[in-house]
């Protein structure tokens, strides 16, 4: 994240009222300025080039060009920008596809606007932030073996992981940011952080949608609730 500066975000999205509303909202940010928008895939392509911004937000199904393969461009091309996918598609291969391709999180547009500056601030902190009701599909493809877009470690020869590290990596394999984490083992976010970073280190995992596929391929996952 850019230190002691303002993030700069290219929307992009068909819907010019949902742009403008996105807009307000994360302009009414300190730390979030909107400083280009685009309609199409192809036109955010082109605009991130002339503008750099830290982060865009991107829906997934728009004409011309569609938001992950405008990800999957973007991810060769300028590797350093975070691309969050704002949708209402809560399908399976838009979900996959986006990560695939580089996307940095995933999120349903049926987001509280509190929500939805929580999942970008933790984009800019190296989170991978998922909405939770994508974030089952995810686990259940992992647990059934149909996705192998991660191939974690079935085991390390580093130092194990602690019993604290392994409940915070089950926590993230639900979906949870670290923010919600911290609240639910009423510890602070910056401890959460510090945890997930030692055990990515210790099973030598890249981020956490591959912390997720571990414990889920590890059978390390927390058992549904009955109902």
């Amino acid at each position: 994240m850019p230190q002691g500066d303002v993030v700069r975000v290219l929307l992009v999205d068909d819907q010019p009222l949902f742009r403008t509303a996105i807009a307000s909202l994360i302009n009414a940010q300190d730390d979030f300025t909107v400083v280009g928008e685009a309609e199409n895939g192809l036109i955010a392509v082109e605009r991130a080039h002339e503008l750099k911004p830290d982060l865009i937000v991107m829906d997934v199904e728009m004409p011309v060009m569609d938001g992950v393969e405008a990800t999957r461009l973007l991810t060769e091309q300028m590797p350093a920008i975070r691309i969050v996918m704002l949708t209402v598609s809560d399908s399976e291969e838009h979900l996959f596809d986006a990560v695939r391709n580089g996307a940095s999180g995933y999120l349903l547009k049926d987001l509280r606007p509190d929500q939805l500056y929580d999942m970008l601030r933790s984009v800019m902190r190296g989170e991978t932030p998922i909405s939770p009701a994508v974030a089952g599909l995810l686990i259940s493809e992992v647990r059934s073996g149909n996705w192998t877009a991660v191939e974690a470690p079935s085991a390390t020869t580093g130092p194990p992981i602690t019993a604290r590290e392994l409940e915070i990596l089950q926590l993230v394999a639900e979906g949870l940011s670290n923010k919600q984490i911290g609240r639910r083992l009423s510890i602070t976010e910056g401890t959460v952080k510090n945890h997930v970073h030692n055990a990515l280190e210790k099973l030598h995992l890249d981020n956490r949608i591959q912390a997720a596929s571990y414990i889920v391929r590890q059978g390390l996952g927390h058992s549904p609730d009955p109902s």
